[in-house]
């Protein structure tokens, strides 16, 4: 149950974003909720490989560059779910960031823990 409302809460965040940044659109809401299905997905099996074969710039520059990891998800993540589409690698990085720092906050409101 905890997930199906994680992924609910990811899609309604895709969905927000999408309508607040330019370079971001989403056809429509069951897009949001393959998006966000696509992203759970990445961030588990991609994410760990790319972390590990970046793990000595990721050192270098002190973590910052998982967020260049996190804006390739959502690269990824654009390539493969048609009706999601992102113009610019900045703008997935904006996006990146912004989906992280909303899902933290509506997380941390909710109480609920793993």
């Amino acid at each position: 149950m905890y997930l199906i409302v994680r992924i609910l809460v990811t899609a309604i965040l895709v969905t927000l974003l999408a309508n607040f940044l330019g370079g971001v659109s989403v056809d429509s809401f069951s897009t949001s909720i393959v998006v966000a299905i696509v992203l759970a997905l990445l961030n588990l099996f991609v994410k760990p490989i790319l972390i590990l074969f970046t793990l000595p710039v990721t050192i270098l520059t002190f973590g910052l560059f998982l967020l260049v990891i996190n804006a390739v998800i959502i690269m990824l993540c654009h390539e493969l779910v048609t009706g999601f589409s992102v113009s610019s690698f900045w703008y997935a990085l904006l996006f990146s960031v912004l989906l992280s720092i909303g899902q933290t906050l509506v997380f941390s409101f909710s109480g609920e823990r793993k």
